[in-house]
């Protein structure tokens, strides 16, 4: 089977769609199927081409297992939304345009998103070629968009949310990561939402991803000794309100045995280091390589899973099984009665807090540090839990299944 795959990122990019989507397309190919990657050129990490993939529009390299054309991503800020909206659009055209131009003819299509916009030329390619569209949603946009106030212009939701049913109910199938994000797709997909909306959640690889010991290089690395490490990993965006890190460190700055490590990038962390400056006890870290994963998550002791109010049904953080895996215990501001919540609280692998609100962030987070044993405890049932969960060779069958499936109904 040869399978045509549309992401914004794949590797080297450490975007987490590339983890993901590069994890699957490896496995898929254990399986004895071609893929052929369309993506970006690697931008994340700086919001910028990296330096040595600079001067070409696209390029082309082929692999043991299929094909990789990476597309200029125009990138711009984040904060610049117009602009940001004319980048992939941008991006979309000049990879739709190199699909159409494809020789080969693949069994399957498959589009993540966000963005959006990459479900329309998986769309056209898979219908002039006549084989399924599988549309993979990791975030429900435009609802985060709209939720943190990214988009505030009526004409451009209503714009938005028309291509968004408009995908849904023209892919053969659309997958999500959990039952809440399927709610909120089924809803708009309408009557046949229940053969059409597929629930295919993120893998957890606990072979990569180990407990060991929270005394290591990483810690070496940025100074943070023995004390214990409040930690935040991951993009710094509209939708995560780390301000309540920041909050926490300025309510805890009398107490030498804690820092707090916000590690990652994105539009929201010149803000954040400006809010931060004066504390003593906040560490700014670079996002850290791929195979250094599983050291930085064991350098923390308590990882911070945070989404502003009204997220968690639109976008499920993939951080959570990965924590887990390391066997570190989660603090969570997060919408109640969603799938973080009862992971942390079915498992008893971590605690909840009400999203946005500092001062019970703060006093939940207090409980913890205050009772180390336990905390420690909330980490290692969180390992024997995710040790059952998908792996990544269960999701890549899951959908080479899927793909069968849909072949044979057309």
């Amino acid at each position: 089977m040869r399978v045509l795959v549309i992401c914004p990122h794949f590797d080297p990019d450490p975007a987490p769609t590339a983890v993901v989507m590069t994890e699957i397309v490896h496995r898929v190919a254990e399986q004895g199927h071609e893929v052929e990657i369309v993506t970006s050129l690697p931008w994340y990490t700086e919001h910028e081409v990296e330096p040595e993939w600079r001067g070409r529009l696209w390029r082309t390299e082929r692999t043991v297992w299929g094909r990789v054309t990476r597309v200029h991503p125009f990138p711009t800020d984040k904060r610049n939304i117009p602009a940001r909206a004319l980048g992939f659009a941008g991006f979309t055209g000049l990879a739709g345009l190199l699909l159409l131009l494809r020789r080969r003819r693949p069994d399957v299509v498959l589009a993540m998103s966000p963005p959006l916009t990459l479900g329309l030329p998986a769309w056209v390619t898979a219908r002039v070629r006549r084989v399924p569209f599988v549309f993979n949603v990791q975030d429900i946009f435009p609802d985060v968009a709209v939720e943190v106030g990214a988009i505030t212009d009526p004409k451009v939701i209503g714009i938005a949310r028309w291509l968004e049913r408009f995908i849904y109910r023209r892919a053969d199938a659309v997958t999500v990561l959990s039952d809440d994000l399927a709610e909120n797709v089924s809803a708009k997909v309408g009557d046949d939402s229940s053969t059409r909306v597929r629930v295919i959640p993120n893998f957890v690889d606990t072979e990569r991803i180990q407990p060991s010991e929270r005394q290591n290089s990483y810690r070496e690395d940025f100074d943070l000794g023995e004390r214990t490490v409040v930690m935040y990993a991951g993009n710094l965006g509209f939708s995560q309100p780390l301000d309540l890190v920041v909050d926490a460190a300025r309510a805890m700055s009398d107490r030498d045995d804690v820092v707090f490590v916000i590690n990652g990038g994105g539009s929201e962390r010149p803000r954040l280091q400006d809010l931060a400056a004066d504390l003593d006890n906040v560490r700014f870290i670079d996002f850290q390589p791929p195979e250094r994963l599983s050291e930085t998550l064991a350098a923390g002791d308590i990882h911070v899973i945070a989404l502003r109010e009204g997220l968690a049904r639109s976008s499920v953080p993939s951080k959570l099984y990965s924590i887990l895996a390391a066997g570190r215990p989660v603090l969570a501001s997060i919408d109640p009665g969603t799938e973080v919540e009862r992971v942390l609280l079915t498992h008893e692998c971590g605690v909840t807090c009400r999203p946005e609100d500092s001062a019970d962030f703060v006093e939940t987070l207090r409980e913890l540090l205050d009772n180390p044993d336990s905390t420690a405890a909330m980490g290692d049932r969180g390992r024997r839990f995710v040790e059952g969960w998908v792996s990544p060779v269960g999701v890549a069958t899951a959908y080479v299944e899927l793909f069968d499936e849909l072949r044979s109904s057309l």
